[in-house]
């Protein structure tokens, strides 16, 4: 579904990414890891239209991306989340999710407000939001507003969502409450699923495939348990006593 070959993108001096390769199957969960500043954002960001690479190319379902802007790329059927999330905080819940159904895969097809005020509702179900459905968005607690930029990216129709870090800052019980709504977007919904996370114990648990960066060079890919016990990747970010306790697990 998502080819990234050879990618590279500099700032000035700096080389965020260096080479990357990463391939994303259909209908899975991949996820992507590595020590902050590693440039995983960077890839999102690329992926998503954001910035341009220097060199390489990001193909979906075989279109090549690069030089498309963020609007064409997610009515190609790719959406995202950000890691600061950014939801409209004085539109309420429910238009905040009814923008994403009017703007992403069905743009151009004179969806009504109406309609897409209707899909909203049944995707704040999902993300358990109903209840909020007419405060603004800026009212929101964290785990809250995680969840509404979750739903309002899946009101875009994607055939692939990128997440980045919907888990950081929650509480165990916020977080098992959002690895379900993760299961269910792939497995119930068939999304293809590309997410950022530093919890690797929830890494394991959710996904197929991960992908590990480090100071933008990809310096491993493969099964959760292959990378997990992979000497480059201790090394570079889990340290033995992280792979110990997440083996343990």
């Amino acid at each position: 579904m998502l080819e990234v070959v050879g990618v590279t993108k500099r700032f000035g001096g700096v080389v965020a990414l260096n080479g990357v390769t990463l391939r994303v199957e259909p209908g899975g969960v991949t996820g992507l890891i590595g020590p902050n500043g590693a440039g995983k954002t960077t890839l999102f960001n690329l992926i998503s239209g954001q910035l341009r690479p220097d060199e390489g190319t990001i193909r979906f379902n075989g279109r090549s991306l690069v030089g498309l802007p963020s609007h064409e790329i997610c009515q190609l059927g790719i959406a995202r989340t950000f890691q600061l999330v950014q939801p409209f905080m004085h539109m309420s819940v429910l238009d905040n999710v009814a923008s994403g159904s009017l703007f992403g895969t069905h743009a151009g097809k004179s969806t009504s407000l109406r309609t897409a005020r209707q899909e909203a509702h049944a995707l704040l179900e999902l993300g358990k939001l109903a209840q909020h459905a007419a405060r603004p968005a800026g009212s929101l607690t964290l785990s809250e507003r995680k969840r509404l930029e979750m739903v309002r990216a899946l009101a875009t129709t994607p055939n692939l969502l990128l997440l980045d870090e919907v888990m950081a800052g929650l509480n165990p019980a916020e977080l098992e409450e959002m690895a379900g709504v993760i299961r269910h977007i792939n497995g119930d919904l068939g999304i293809t699923i590309l997410m950022i996370e530093h919890n690797v114990r929830l890494v394991m648990q959710l996904c197929q495939r991960v992908a590990v960066l480090n100071y933008g060079v990809m310096i491993a890919e493969g099964s959760p348990e292959a990378v997990v016990r992979d000497p480059d990747v201790v090394k570079a970010y889990l340290g033995e006593r992280g792979q110990q306790e997440i083996m343990r697990a």
